[in-house]
């Protein structure tokens, strides 16, 4: 039997998540402070940040967990068998079928309804 212990977070761990956090802050000021820049310019700054950023995180305990669950996450959407073309058209228009007649019916009920409390208040 496998079991997976939890490790706790060590506070070189800490200080890499203070720092990519501060690095983050730190380009998110500076895309807002380089305002007069290219756009273009202040953009890839800002993912050229956000990349280091999530790299220095990466090397955590917090960040190993969080990429091991999207690759098991993205293993697990490889294994979900999709509806065909043919499938996913059918049900569609069951379901606009069902709303189409739904419709229909609450039209009638607020109709009887209507005529109902007409006929009472006169």
């Amino acid at each position: 039997m496998v079991t997976k212990t939890e490790q706790q977070a060590s506070p070189l761990d800490t200080v890499k998540l203070t720092l990519s956090l501060l690095i983050l802050i730190g380009g998110i000021l500076a895309y807002h402070y380089f305002e007069g820049e290219s756009q273009l310019l202040r953009v890839l700054g800002i993912l050229a940040v956000v990349g280091i950023a999530v790299a220095i995180a990466a090397t955590t305990q917090i960040g190993r967990r969080t990429l091991s669950f999207f690759k098991e996450a993205r293993v697990e959407v490889r294994k979900v068998v999709w509806p065909t073309r043919q499938e996913t058209v059918q049900t569609t228009i069951a379901v606009l079928v069902m709303v189409f007649i739904v419709a229909i019916m609450l039209w009638l009920v607020d109709m009887l309804l209507g005529w109902g409390v007409r006929s009472l208040l006169g």
